[in-house]
């Protein structure tokens, strides 16, 4: 059997030490998190109506009849999709996109899938917000509530995951304070908010789950947490906050998470800019998971945005390190709803796909036609905290 363990230090498993490293040059915070789902419309709807955010638009198709689909997506040439984002409470954009591909893979990856994200919301009552997340769209738990135990960095938070219409679970923890691991180091995660907002006015969203704050933390299944742990650190400027070990030999602890009995989770949390915090996961000696990451066209693939200053500097910078391909040439878009957004896709060694975006907020053309806006970088500094 694994213990359970933890550490506030930032150590790795190895012994190495991981400290603040640069940040993409120009990077200001993260812009948006990316899920590609099955179908948009149930995606939106679940997002607004059950998680409480508001759409903010939705795209026209995309699709070329060229090279330009894999070139800047890397999907296949033929590949088409649809795009709606969603501002999902004070802090973040949600994208979502829908594709249909001749090489799509219809099937979500698991939670023990190299590559598959989790949504984690905060709550001040997970049985008060589980309860009407069941009501609103009939999510289902895949276990009870549960507390995480003492001798964890993490210890006294409350979660519970639930079923989603995309097929990956959502998490709705609430989290006491302080934390344990607080008492080891400066760094934090990133929260609470005092209301969950969808707009800069900080006016309680009519559509908010009860008690939900913001957008908790997001998750990705890795392969190696060292490898990706040292890749968000050194190459994209996250701040180590603490990491956990988790035996899962209890049937209904695995059951909690999705995940076969047996192995041990290993994971890292990082704070990634001023708004936001990542959780890396590695499920290890656990049967039957998934090695290869979705791609973009994929259910279940994902992307990360960070909104930087200089798009292509950025790009540059990236390209330059080890395992990084950028996407063809940054472009900006000329016309429609994102006109004057300035953008490139870099596909990293980890399978996951970084974008860096310079959009105009306040003068982008879809501003016209809503009220709803995105969660703009504004002033924003990587490390704001």
């Amino acid at each position: 059997m694994v213990a359970e363990t933890g550490s506030g230090d930032g150590t790795r498993a190895d012994g190495a030490a991981v400290g603040k490293g640069p940040a993409v040059p120009g990077a200001r915070r993260v812009d948006h998190m990316a899920l590609t789902v099955p179908d948009l419309d149930s995606a939106v709807d679940f997002a607004v109506r059950a998680l409480g955010g508001e759409l903010v638009y939705r795209l026209p198709p995309l699709a070329h009849d060229d090279d330009w689909m894999r070139e800047h997506l890397d999907t296949h040439p033929r590949a088409s999709t649809e795009i709606a984002l969603v501002r999902l409470g004070p802090t973040t954009n949600l994208e979502l996109f829908a594709y249909r591909s001749p090489d799509h893979r219809a099937t979500p990856p698991r939670p023990h899938d190299v590559g598959s994200t989790r949504l984690a919301l905060r709550v001040d009552d997970v049985d008060v917000a589980s309860a009407a997340l069941r009501e609103r769209a009939g999510s289902l738990p895949l276990g009870p509530v549960r507390t995480v135990p003492d001798g964890l960095p993490d210890a006294g938070v409350r979660w519970v995951l639930l079923s989603t219409p995309w097929g990956q679970p959502v998490e709705l923890r609430s989290v006491p304070d302080p934390l344990p691991y607080e008492k080891d180091t400066s760094a934090r995660r990133f929260g609470p908010c005092p209301v969950w907002s969808n707009r800069d006015d900080g006016v309680t969203a009519p559509s908010a789950l009860p008690g939900a704050r913001n957008l908790d933390h997001l998750a990705y299944t890795v392969a190696d947490l060292d490898e990706a742990e040292t890749f968000f650190v050194d190459v994209l400027g996250a701040e180590p906050l603490y990491r956990r070990t988790v035996a899962l030999d209890d049937p209904e602890l695995a059951a909690a998470l999705g995940v076969p009995a047996g192995g041990r989770l290993d994971q890292a949390a990082l704070r990634m800019g001023p708004t936001d915090t990542i959780e890396l996961h590695c499920y290890r000696d656990t049967s039957g998971g998934r090695r290869r990451p979705p791609r973009n066209s994929d259910v279940g693939g994902s992307h990360l945005a960070l909104y930087v200053d200089d798009v292509d500097a950025a790009a540059s910078y990236l390209g330059s390190r080890p395992g990084c391909t950028v996407l063809a040439e940054p472009e900006t878009i000329e016309e429609g709803p994102l006109a004057g957004d300035r953008w490139v896709y870099v596909r990293t060694g980890l399978g996951l796909y970084i974008e860096m975006v310079r959009m105009p907020d306040g003068s982008l053309p879809y501003e016209l036609a809503t009220e709803a806006r995105r969660r703009a970088t504004g002033r924003a500094r990587w490390w704001d905290r």
